[in-house]
């Protein structure tokens, strides 16, 4: 049976999340990220996705992006699948499949849960007792949206660029984010999205997304989602 086709709304952001198969690993040397966000920065670029956040963990990546039409997002995620998967293989005499099956992903509310999907992301190596603050960990936007880093990758979203009026107010005030207590609740809330398929936002927001898509997205169940065991 074919696979359902998924869709997403031109100008609503995006959390996209692939895992590798088994929660093996799917880098492994330096050049292996480097590889992974080069094609990455053209598959953007060719399906006119912007991306806000990323992080590239061992086993898993996190992307954030706004996409400019309804399959932006699938064409870009299989660009990056049907070159970097054949070039694991060949680096390291391997074969098969490298995810975990198809990426998971959650359309995101830019007024409630942007910025907080974005500090979800970039804390990720911290949460996973890999570094103790963000800017130490090489792969993710963290270091271009706090700290100035140049990166073609990353596009700053309106929301991020509403933070102040010069930029480096605005880097100040994103740091500012990294600095409060992280709501357990809200971290359920987002991983319970992606993981579900579920846009993620209040009950209006879901609503209307179902409306323009004219189908049922995620799960059929209204409000907040249950805890969960804790996953990346």
């Amino acid at each position: 049976m074919p696979r359902k086709p998924r869709f997403y709304l031109p100008g609503i952001p995006v959390h996209v999340v692939q895992r590798g198969h088994n929660r093996e690993p799917v880098f492994y040397e330096e050049s292996d990220y480097r590889a992974y966000l080069g094609w990455l920065q053209e598959a953007a670029t060719r399906y006119h996705c912007a991306i806000h956040a990323y992080v590239l963990m061992t086993n898993h990546v996190h992307i954030l992006a706004t996409p400019g039409d309804r399959d932006g997002i699938s064409r870009m995620m299989q660009y990056v699948g049907r070159r970097y998967v054949p070039y694991v293989n060949h680096q390291y005499g391997t074969s098969g499949t490298l995810w975990e099956g198809r990426y998971k992903a959650s359309m995101v509310q830019e007024e409630d849960y942007l910025l907080t999907c974005m500090r979800y992301i970039e804390l990720n190596p911290v949460r996973a007792n890999m570094v103790a603050h963000p800017r130490d960990y090489r792969w993710s936007s963290y270091r271009t949206n706090g700290e100035g880093r140049e990166e073609k990758l990353v596009t700053p979203h309106e929301l991020y660029l509403s933070l102040a009026k010069t930029a480096v107010q605005r880097k100040e005030a994103y740091r500012a984010l990294f600095k409060a207590h992280v709501d357990q609740s809200e971290m359920n809330e987002i991983r319970a999205a992606w993981q579900t398929g579920t846009p993620l936002g209040n009950d209006y927001f879901k609503h209307k997304v179902e409306g323009k898509l004219k189908m049922r997205v995620g799960q059929s169940r209204r409000g907040r989602p249950a805890k969960r065991a804790l996953t990346p």
